[in-house]
Formats: structure tokens, C-alpha cells, sequence
């Protein structure tokens, strides 16, 4: 599944996803802030209802990150551990998530420097 979303011609967030190892590797590309608050949610929503709790989002494509995109992450995170899953972030950059850091989520969130780290940790193959 991609998504994506243009404001005045170019996208403000680009959304795909795809299947490695049986966990849902999401990658986002562009802006999460209140104009896209609510393409992320839809996606992040439509992605586990379809694939289930495993879930890797790589940030690498991140340009910037706002609080209100942060909750949403948080709220994914415990709603995949809810439900048994794994989750995990990938590729993300302290310049373009500071509100990671700042919020001291950082330390709190599986964090991991690419999708084949995420996956290891998940004892899947990638």
C-alpha cells in the first residue's frame, strides 16, 4: 500500500508499506506535523488492522517531526504491544525527531539504526 499527499505539488508525507520477514515495515517520507496528522493516523490504523500488531516504522525519510506525530507513534507502539506484537523505529535522526529526545521517549521507544536491526531483534529473517 502507498499513500501520499500533495500540498501544492509536492508531498508533504509519503507513506509505503511492505512485507519482510511477516512484519509490516512502514516507511515515511516528508513532514509528520498537524498537516498530516491524520494521513499518518489513517495509515497507521488501516496498516495494523490489516497486517497486525508486528510493526517497524522507518523514519529514515523524516524531514521533521512534531508532537502530535510523536503521539501517534506512542500510541501504535502500545497498541501493537497490546495486542502481542513487536514494534519498532528505524532511521531515526535526533536533527529531524528532537521531540523524541526532548520528551525523554527516546530512551522509552525501540529504537534501532535500520530495518534489518529491527527485524533481528524480532528473531525474524530478513
Amino acid at each position: 500500500m502507498t499513500v501520499s499527499e500533495n500540498g501544492g505539488g509536492a508531498a508533504a508525507l509519503a507513506l509505503a508499506s511492505g512485507r519482510v520477514g511477516g512484519v509490516n515495515v512502514v516507511r515515511v517520507t516528508g513532514l509528520l506535523d498537524a498537516t498530516t496528522r491524520d494521513q499518518f493516523a489513517d495509515y497507521l490504523a488501516a496498516e495494523a488492522a490489516e497486517h497486525g500488531a508486528d510493526m517497524v516504522l522507518d523514519l529514515s525519510g523524516v524531514t521533521f517531526m512534531d508532537s502530535r506525530a510523536l503521539g501517534l507513534i506512542v500510541h501504535q507502539w502500545q497498541v501493537s504491544t497490546a495486542g502481542g506484537g513487536r514494534f519498532a523505529l528505524t532511521g531515526v535522526e535526533y536533527s529531524k525527531t528532537r521531540v523524541m529526545w526532548i520528551t525523554g521517549l527516546a530512551q522509552r521507544l525501540p529504537l534501532y539504526d535500520t530495518v534489518d536491526d529491527a527485524l533481528a531483534a524480532f528473531g525474524r529473517s530478513v
